[in-house]
């Protein structure tokens, strides 16, 4: 399951240079592409906010 980000963003960009396959689209809050994230937590574990969770 990819992983999803929350109302919660506040876009500081931490996860960008996490994800290895670049599924993050920057924004008002970010959003994660199901279809290129390999579900690795890479977002996750950095995420300050804890906007990121699995779907």
């Amino acid at each position: 399951m990819a992983h999803v980000i929350n109302d919660e963003c506040i876009a500081c960009g931490i996860c960008l240079s996490e994800c290895p396959v670049d599924a993050i689209s920057e924004g008002d809050i970010y959003v994660i592409d199901p279809d290129l994230c390999t579900d690795c937590g890479a977002c996750m574990d950095v995420c300050p906010t804890g906007s990121i969770s699995q779907e």
